[in-house]
């Protein structure tokens, strides 16, 4: 026989010598027995080897990952696969759609206030220019008659807004314009602030324009108005402390025929029968409304809203 198959001969019968270890069931379940044991036992030395191979692996994977720093915790981009991973991830930065809502609600918030803020002041500068010291005052005291034939001073334009316009019921066509016009600014300043505008019509023509013909000739207008008359010298020295002028002749005739001519302003005075602002021609009445409600609203202290006109 040769040399190679006597060692195989000889491996083989040492193999049949080895004894086979029988585990009954009994001894499965009363030892404590693993397959990492059992793998223990099979490699025998070698399970220092795995230990170091294994400490080693940990050590290295510590190492890796505390040399990689992550500055965020959103996914990556090349990780959004969804819709909804997407809009998680704009919600979460800086600029977005809400943000830039928010941007440009603020700013429309500031120039609207400092856009209002500036007309007030203007109007304000507006109402104090007649006040100062050395400024030519319009308006002042003055006793007349209404409509109706009652006392109607200065003093009863007091705690309200008034609105005083100078003409005379034998106008041909300026006259009835304004007056209209003067209607329309009315309804618009009381609808929204209430009953604080006294709407006044004095005459420049009292020789013609007695109470009774004032009355009929309002009401045409507005049933509202209130049309002032007097004897010439007092209609005379109101128009003066307004600076209206006027060109109605004294002393006329009974019957005789004449033309007026004045100043078409509005006047727009404040519930201390302080003047606040001249409201020409070139204002519509949605413009001049819009005048006087500003005014109104900047206004402070107590207004008087009861009727007097009754």
């Amino acid at each position: 026989m040769s040399a190679p198959s006597r060692c195989i001969a000889a491996a083989a019968r040492g193999f049949k010598s080895i004894p086979v270890a029988r585990i009954s069931h009994r001894t499965i379940t009363s030892h404590t027995s693993t397959p990492a044991a059992s793998l223990r036992q099979a490699i025998g030395g070698n399970t220092t080897c795995l230990r170091a191979l294994q400490r080693a692996k940990e050590e290295s994977s510590k190492n890796g990952a505390g040399r990689i720093r992550n500055f965020t915790q959103s996914a990556s981009r090349s990780k959004l696969k969804t819709i909804d991973q997407i809009r998680a991830r704009n919600k979460g930065g800086p600029f977005n759609l809400t943000a830039a809502i928010l941007f440009v609600a603020a700013s429309a918030g500031l120039w609207a206030y400092f856009r209002h803020e500036k007309e007030r002041m203007a109007r304000k500068r507006i109402a104090e220019q007649t006040k100062g010291i050395g400024k030519p005052k319009v308006g002042g005291p003055f006793q007349l008659i209404d409509q109706d034939g009652r006392p109607f001073s200065s003093d009863d334009m007091l705690g309200k807004y008034a609105l005083v316009y100078f003409g005379f019921s034998h106008c041909p066509d300026i006259c009835p314009d304004e007056l209209d016009k003067m209607a329309l600014m009315y309804d618009k300043v009381v609808a929204e602030c209430g009953n604080v505008l006294l709407p006044i019509m004095i005459t420049c023509d009292p020789a013609r324009d007695k109470p009774s013909v004032l009355k009929e000739y309002l009401t045409e207008f507005h049933p509202n108005f209130i049309g002032l008359t007097g004897e010439y010298d007092n209609i005379k020295d109101t128009c003066k402390a307004y600076r209206v002028y006027f060109s109605t002749p004294n002393n006329v005739k009974p019957g005789q025929d004449y033309l007026v001519d004045h100043s078409i302003y509005f006047y727009l005075m404040d519930p201390e029968g302080d003047f606040v602002e001249a409201i020409g021609r070139n204002f519509t009445a949605d413009q001049a409304a819009k005048v006087i409600r500003d005014h109104i609203k900047d206004w402070e202290k107590p207004l008087k809203k009861e009727m007097r006109w009754q």
